[in-house]
């Protein structure tokens, strides 16, 4: 951690980032995954909302981990991890899958970021001098309704993710319209951050604290 750092909280675990996020997702919603958090949030979907998930890799209707010794090799989600599909999933090309994404059939795309700007920019492809991996996240937040970051608040040197403008090569410019860190909830909202909802423990000076971004306070609990 830098040594101008504050330090480190007991906020949200990864499982938990996810779970929050899978609470907000709306019956009937078509919703794109990224890698990292959000590959956990189909095991947290709650009972009785169906979601169709869709990877750009191919699969609509895609499931959670089949479990152990129920893999298939042929049937992976977009991190490369065995998945599963629901009732009705339905199989296409690269074409197809990109066609859904390009033609704004997705209600929700949920990606990780590296930054996300006080205006809703994300950058969460490319980290300087290492191997850049934009994979399909320019496609998906240009053609995608609502884009929600799932992500950890600080990075590994507890340097703020959320800032006021993006360091890091962008991925797209005001596309974030949420952002749930373990820390925090935001929603971005006619270009500026809005504190929705803290952690269990956590306070809005903890987040301030940790938040190089302006934001206003509209707290829903």
């Amino acid at each position: 951690m830098a040594d101008s750092a504050p330090p480190a909280l007991a906020g949200r675990t990864r499982d938990e980032i996810a779970r929050r996020v899978a609470a907000d997702l709306v019956d009937g919603y078509t919703v794109n995954l990224g890698v990292g958090i959000p590959l956990l949030v189909p095991h947290h979907i709650p009972e009785g909302v169906e979601v169709f998930l869709q990877s750009e890799n191919g699969v609509l209707g895609m499931g959670p981990h089949p479990g152990a010794g129920n893999e298939d090799p042929d049937l992976t989600d977009a991190g490369k991890q065995p998945a599963s599909l629901i009732p009705g999933a339905a199989i296409v090309d690269s074409a197809t899958s990109f066609a859904i994404i390009r033609g704004g059939h997705l209600d929700v795309t949920i990606l990780g970021a590296l930054q996300v700007s006080a205006r809703g920019d994300l950058a969460n492809w490319y980290v300087p001098g290492r191997n850049p991996a934009v994979g399909g996240a320019m496609d998906l937040v240009a053609g995608t309704r609502e884009v929600w970051v799932c992500m950890e608040h600080v990075d590994r040197q507890g340097r703020p993710k959320i800032v006021p403008e993006c360091t890091f090569p962008l991925t797209g410019t005001g596309v974030v319209t949420r952002v749930y860190t373990d820390l925090a909830n935001f929603r971005v909202e006619d270009g500026a951050l809005v504190l929705t909802e803290c952690a269990d423990g956590v306070t809005v000076d903890d987040i301030r604290a940790r938040t190089t971004a302006d934001f206003t306070v509209e707290l829903s609990r």
